[in-house]
């Protein structure tokens, strides 16, 4: 009967390390750790032969220093995920030293995103205070003197949400800089809502022939697909297989909408034999806060088949 007795042992699991003091959270240091070896050794015995021991080769493995982090961080976070016209978001910025040297000076700009007004006076800093405070329209710099090392500032601000932010992405990003490292950025992505009540409306329309040029769609005039209107803000716009567009969440104000006679192949605009201010491509309409305009297109095929 073949009796083996095996035993196993690690010595990672008890890494040998110079006479110096070392400390993992020093990356100089443990990149001077040894290197973990590790054997293993089995002992066995057959019948009348005394025991026997055999052992295995041994595995060394080195160590590699951790890759050490930025020098400067940034966080910024909100009080709120989502906001909405006339809400107020309060921002948090965190910048930490976690370099080896002080910083000096020690700049954090925010540039906020379309839509959100900075509220004046809001500034908090703890611990330490800026030396300036610049503010350029949806843009703030603060500078501070220096940080030291291990040293983190805090800032807090508030913002207006006003009705722009609609057509804003609500993604605004933090920076922290100083001479000798590297810049540090932090993004803070915030959901905008419309609202129950809204300054911006919306823009309706439709492409369709007119048989009778009077500008107005009846029964028996189809609407045109795939029709391309190009709007004054740079927005572009196609119609539906009905000949039918929509624009919403559009500013109040003045816009132009031009109809792309291009994108229609076959077809031209219609003369209008009762508003000589429709004999364009273009129309303008006023819309209303909360408001709904209308701006419909009028063609005729180019070879004059289908008017009555």
């Amino acid at each position: 009967m073949f009796i083996a007795l095996v035993s196993f042992w690690a010595a990672w699991l008890f890494p040998q390390v110079h006479p110096d003091t070392l400390t993992l959270e020093d990356p100089a240091a443990y990149g001077q750790l040894a290197p973990i070896t590790n054997q293993a050794s089995a002992q066995f015995q057959d019948g009348a032969n005394p025991p026997q021991t055999v052992q295995s080769n041994t595995t060394t493995i080195n160590r590699a220093a951790p890759a050490v982090g930025p020098a400067l961080t940034i966080v910024k976070t909100a009080d709120r995920g989502a906001a909405e016209p006339g809400d107020v978001v309060v921002y948090r910025l965190l910048v930490t030293n976690r370099g080896a040297t002080n910083l000096t000076p020690l700049t954090v700009s925010d540039q906020l995103p379309l839509g959100m007004q900075l509220i004046p006076g809001s500034f908090r800093t703890a611990p330490l205070t800026p030396d300036t405070t610049t503010v350029q329209g949806r843009t703030f710099t603060l500078t501070f003197p220096t940080l030291a090392v291990g040293q983190s500032v805090q800032i807090t601000y508030g913002a207006l949400i006003t009705p722009d932010a609609v057509r804003g992405s609500g993604r605004n990003t933090a920076v922290a800089s100083a001479p000798g490292v590297s810049a540090a950025s932090s993004t803070f992505q915030l959901l905008i809502r419309p609202g129950i009540l809204s300054d911006c409306g919306t823009i309706i329309g439709r492409v369709f022939v007119d048989k009778n040029f009077d500008g107005e769609q009846q029964a028996g005039e189809p609407g045109v697909p795939n029709a391309v209107i190009f709007m004054s803000d740079g927005n572009r716009v196609i119609t539906d297989p009905d000949g039918l567009f929509s624009l919403i969440n559009v500013i109040n104000g003045t816009h132009v909408g031009t109809l792309d006679l291009a994108s229609l192949p076959g077809y031209t605009l219609a003369p209008n034999l009762y508003w000589l201010a429709d004999n364009s491509v273009s129309r303008l309409v006023r819309l209303e806060p909360g408001g709904l305009a209308r701006m419909n297109f009028a063609v005729t095929p180019t070879s004059g088949e289908g008017q009555s």
